[in-house]
């Protein structure tokens, strides 16, 4: 089986790569992070699925054959313009005061690459998301938890964030930050089946057991 390499820091998308029971290492890609709203100059999809091809790519080029690796990159989309990803408290109120009561979309590109021989693929899974009319009390509440730091749209769905979600139309596990079905597919395409890992795995078993 490929050697598995992770492009990426989120330790949301290491656990989420767990739970389907795939074993793998962790490197992430090359890429500055802009924490600022930015203008949509292309469709925000294909700007989703370029910045996880540029992460996967900048991984593979360090890596010998027989490795695979998985990039990721999601965004969040409002009134046409890209929410980055707040590294100070003022900049998550910011975010989370345009949030309140609206729906968003939430966008995650994934890339595949083969370091052999430079073979990829790369597609990408939108979903709708409503938060709740947020008081300015609960979001500095959720604020002083420092949860909404560094993550794209201010909060964790995963998370103390999952109070703040009114709605999804669409994959949980993609405004988590990997849409997983989507995952498993594109791992089909390089021979990998998910489904005969759990087979194999012992450690998932006894995870299930238990």
């Amino acid at each position: 089986m490929k050697r598995i390499i992770l492009a990426s820091a989120s330790p949301r998308r290491r656990q989420l790569l767990e739970k389907i029971g795939l074993s793998f290492t962790v490197e992430p890609g090359d890429l500055t992070e802009n924490g600022e709203a930015l203008s949509l100059d292309k469709d925000p999809v294909e700007i989703a699925k370029e910045l996880a091809l540029r992460k996967a790519t900048s991984v593979a080029s360090k890596n010998k054959e027989g490795t695979l690796i998985i990039g990721a990159d999601t965004i969040v989309i409002l009134n046409d313009k890209i929410l980055g990803k707040p590294h100070t408290p003022e900049a998550a109120e910011e975010i989370l005061s345009q949030l309140s009561g609206v729906w968003h979309e939430v966008i995650t590109g994934v890339a595949l690459v083969e370091a052999q021989n430079g073979k990829w693929i790369v597609d990408a899974v939108s979903t709708e998301v409503k938060m709740k009319e947020l008081s300015e009390d609960i979001i500095k509440a959720y604020i002083s938890t420092d949860e909404p730091l560094d993550k794209a749209g201010a909060y964790g769905i995963q998370g103390l964030g999952a109070v703040l979600v009114e709605e999804i139309r669409g994959c949980y596990y993609n405004v988590v930050g990997l849409p997983l079905a989507k995952l498993t597919e594109m791992l089909e395409y390089f021979g990998i089946k998910v489904y005969k890992i759990w087979k194999s795995n012992s450690a998932l078993q006894e995870l299930k057991r238990n």
